[in-house]
């Protein structure tokens, strides 16, 4: 039987022989708190557990000191002439929204076709997003919306009799 024990260990030794015992435990980790259980024989009556603080890194995010964040301006012309101010707002990186109500058609349809003029000069994007109401934003806001075929199809699956 020697001779069986034997040859077990040979083998258990020759593929255990590439690991290396690390100095690092598992328990290194809870900062020797194995030691400062209080026990009932076999029973852990109060867990002390104290992870090890862990360092996190410097941050490299630097505010940008001009940055205001993004503003959305509601505008309500009251004259064509006002179509340059609202100009001005979109080339300061501001989003506008225009509400049309108080003019006539002649005058709202001049000032929509001049804003989206300027907007595509300035690489922006445009869209009516109400009777009257169009918003306008600079090249740094992108703007997305739904279709009517997809809000049709999305109405459809969701409207479902059960």
């Amino acid at each position: 039987m020697a001779g069986v024990s034997d040859k077990i260990k040979s083998i258990v030794g020759f593929l255990t022989s590439g690991f290396e015992n690390k100095d690092d435990d598992i328990f290194d980790e809870m900062g020797n708190a194995i030691d400062d259980y209080s026990t009932d024989g076999t029973l852990a009556l109060d867990a002390v557990y104290s992870p090890k603080q862990h360092q996190t890194p410097a941050s490299n995010v630097v505010s940008h000191p001009g940055f205001k964040g993004y503003e959305v301006v509601v505008s309500e012309p009251r004259s064509y002439e006002e179509s340059v101010s609202i100009v001005r707002q979109l080339k300061e990186k501001k989003t506008v929204i225009l509400n049309l109500h108080l003019l006539d058609k002649e005058q709202a349809m001049r000032i929509v076709d001049f804003l989206c003029g300027a907007t595509h000069a300035l690489n922006g994007n445009q869209q009516k997003i109400g009777d009257s109401v169009f918003i306008f934003t600079p090249n740094n806001v992108s703007l997305s919306s739904e279709s009517q075929k997809s809000k049709f199809i999305r109405d459809a699956l969701w409207n479902q009799p059960q």
